[in-house]
């Protein structure tokens, strides 16, 4: 499958992460998710699609209803890409952190 968004542009929409939040701990329908939420209902459902598709989330047929939950995997796949940069950064920041120390101790 020829994905049409990338899972970064996905996640760096304020509401895609709160529902990504939100359906970690649990499966839920597309109504409970966008009861959360104070826009349109089409405007979730928008959103629940850009996760789909990037496959950030599963879609499960019950019935009449659609519960959606979270792609573990597909998460693990954009933390593993992302850990190398946190572990740069903490870096920096505790180097930061021990100059700023060694600075206040000079005073």
């Amino acid at each position: 499958m020829n994905l049409r968004r990338d899972v970064f542009q996905a996640i760096a929409d304020p509401t895609r992460r709160a529902i990504l939040i939100l359906v970690a701990s649990q499966s839920m329908t597309a109504g409970a998710i966008a009861s959360n939420f104070d826009t349109a209902r089409p405007t979730v459902s928008k959103h629940l699609q850009i996760l789909t598709e990037c496959e950030l989330l599963h879609q499960e047929q019950n019935g009449r209803e659609i519960s959606y939950h979270i792609n573990a995997k597909k998460m693990k796949e954009v933390s593993d890409f992302i850990e190398p940069f946190r572990n740069m950064w903490d870096d920096r920041f505790n180097k930061l952190e021990s100059i700023m120390k060694t600075y206040q101790n000079k005073k």
